[in-house]
């Protein structure tokens, strides 16, 4: 079901410092997403979405969004993608994030987008020109292999075609790197996932990866999860019982070996294990720079 909802608020504080990211503001201009990846955390209870695949579209989101930024005092870098995907395909007809980009572009706000999507590369040109205060573009991949990443993330472009897309990021001088999680335990916990994944990402441009050996699971998100290892990897749910049972955290087992591949390789290829923040500044001081340089 396609559904067209009016949000009251737009742009969410992050609770500060956010070590992970940077992220001061975080934005969902859709809720429910089309890629519909098995192991997706926002089907959890807490989060009171009654059917993930079900999307609403915000359509109010870019009033509220041109409204809320000249408000702002301080700048500081916007998130996309924290609850959704913001290029999933439902965005190729209405262009939400396009048209958010520009309204910050205007403002001159930095972004990070965290996507699974090559449509990202609709909106370079916006892309470029934020960046000349900071953009980033990071592709979640937790498996090389097109054939794995069909099952686990059906209704996603395969990994293929995310690193095309971040090596023309790249090329443009876009910040772009990966978010390598989930790595699913027993199925994509090997020296060889990770060793194809930060090798292509190397040969595409990657400035940065980030790290998570493992995955979250709890109430709403473990049932959904297990159903689907039921019908395409039979006979796994029992294990993840046996090591996890009702554990938030589910460490793959050989997280140390697979976390030791994983930092050699960046240190070979030159690639950082943190991505590269924006400070956030007051506003104020902002307009005072812009100004100095202007008649300097």
């Amino acid at each position: 079901m396609i559904k067209e909802i009016h949000s009251k608020t737009i742009l969410n504080h992050v609770r500060q410092p956010d070590t992970w990211f940077g992220l001061k503001y975080n934005m969902n201009l859709y809720r429910g997403c089309q890629h519909q990846c098995i192991y997706c955390d926002s089907r959890s209870e807490c989060y009171r979405i009654e059917n993930f695949a079900d999307i609403h579209i915000k359509v109010n989101a870019l009033e509220l969004l041109a409204d809320a930024l000249p408000r702002k005092r301080v700048c500081g870098t916007i998130g996309f993608g924290s609850m959704n995907d913001p290029y999933m395909p439902i965005e190729k007809e209405y262009n939400l994030t396009g048209r958010a980009l520009e309204i910050i572009a205007c403002h001159r706000f930095p972004v990070h987008i965290l996507t699974k999507s090559d449509l990202v590369l609709r909106d370079l040109d916006t892309l470029r020109e934020i960046s000349q205060v900071y953009a980033a573009v990071s592709f979640t991949i937790t498996t090389a292999d097109d054939d794995l990443a069909a099952k686990v993330e059906p209704g996603a472009p395969r990994p293929s075609a995310r690193y095309q897309a971040m090596h023309a990021l790249a090329e443009a001088g876009i910040t772009t790197g990966i978010t390598m999680m989930p790595i699913l335990p027993f199925l994509e916990d090997t020296v060889e996932n990770i060793t194809q994944i930060v090798t292509q990402a190397h040969e595409n441009g990657a400035s940065y990866i980030i790290p998570a050996f493992g995955m979250t699971l709890r109430a709403g998100s473990r049932e959904y999860y297990y159903d689907k290892l039921d019908k395409l990897f039979p006979g796994l749910t029992e294990k993840y019982i046996q090591r996890y049972g009702d554990s938030y955290q589910c460490s793959v087992p050989n997280w140390r070996e697979l976390d030791d591949v994983f930092r050699r390789l960046c240190s070979r290829f030159g690639i950082a294990v943190k991505i590269p923040v924006f400070q956030p500044e007051k506003v104020s001081k902002r307009k005072d720079d812009k100004q100095m340089r202007l008649f300097g």
